[in-house]
């Protein structure tokens, strides 16, 4: 006797999405999305392709002008970010991503606005994940290095126990060794449950740990698969990686 096989609960589902900054200015063009629950997504593609802008349309920071963002099967398209973040959604933008007058603590404290009383359990939670961060509670995130403050923005968009987690270039102007560092973070949150969708520019690192990758150009998925399936295309490596997959070794 064998049982069928239950298809992955889908978290997000972006459908034909149209969206820009400039009225009759489209910067996405039919662009789509899914992820499923547990699933770690990266997009990778070249500037200017609507990468950045495809998660801040999913959180609500642009103009969506057709098509349609879904969270566990409800629309959620044009909501604003408060009301996405109490739906469960984190974002975490790529720069100027904490309050540098602020203690680590209290920026921890400003990610759960909406619901404090749970401090303490997710407290629990991303001090599991980021365990450097629960010893230097008091300390004020400016004088932090960049990427000890992307784990406090990281953080800080897990503590309200989002079902999805959005990371827009989490490497981004990191050294190299602190590059590495933030990809094992991502994949360290991604294996704690928390279904990620990362923007990177470092293309090759991206496929290397996430479970499937879209490739943006011009708007749209150009391409779609496994990372490790986009990783071996060649017409992906011919147009994409050649460049974009470089591993800095400054």
């Amino acid at each position: 006797m064998t049982s069928a096989t239950l298809a992955p609960e889908t978290v997000v589902e972006v459908k034909n999405l149209t969206a820009g900054y400039l009225p009759g200015v489209n910067i996405l063009n039919s662009a789509n999305l899914v992820a499923a629950k547990g699933e770690l997504i990266g997009i990778i593609g070249p500037n200017g392709a609507g990468k950045s802008t495809l998660l801040k349309a999913i959180f609500g920071q642009v103009r969506v002008r057709g098509g349609e963002i879904r969270l566990n099967g409800e629309d959620i398209t044009g909501l604003k970010a408060d009301k996405l973040v109490a739906r469960g959604v984190g974002f975490v933008p790529q720069t100027n991503n904490v309050f540098p007058s602020l203690t680590i603590e209290e920026n921890l404290q400003m990610g759960l606005f909406q619901n404090p009383k749970i401090y303490s359990e997710r407290l629990e939670f991303v001090t599991g994940i980021f365990a450097e961060l629960g010893k230097r509670l008091k300390q004020r995130a400016g004088s932090l290095s960049g990427g000890e403050r992307q784990m406090v923005a990281m953080s800080r968009a897990l503590m309200m126990d989002p079902h999805v987690l959005l990371l827009d270039e989490p490497s981004a102007g990191l050294s190299p060794v602190r590059q590495d560092d933030a990809f094992i973070r991502v994949s360290d949150i991604n294996k704690a449950g928390v279904t990620t969708i990362m923007v990177e520019q470092n293309a090759r690192r991206c496929l290397q740990i996430c479970d499937r990758g879209y490739v943006l150009d011009q708007g749209t998925d150009a391409y779609t698969g496994t990372g490790r399936e986009l990783l071996n295309d060649e017409k992906v490596i011919g147009l994409y990686l050649g460049t974009l997959g470089q591993d800095n070794e400054e």
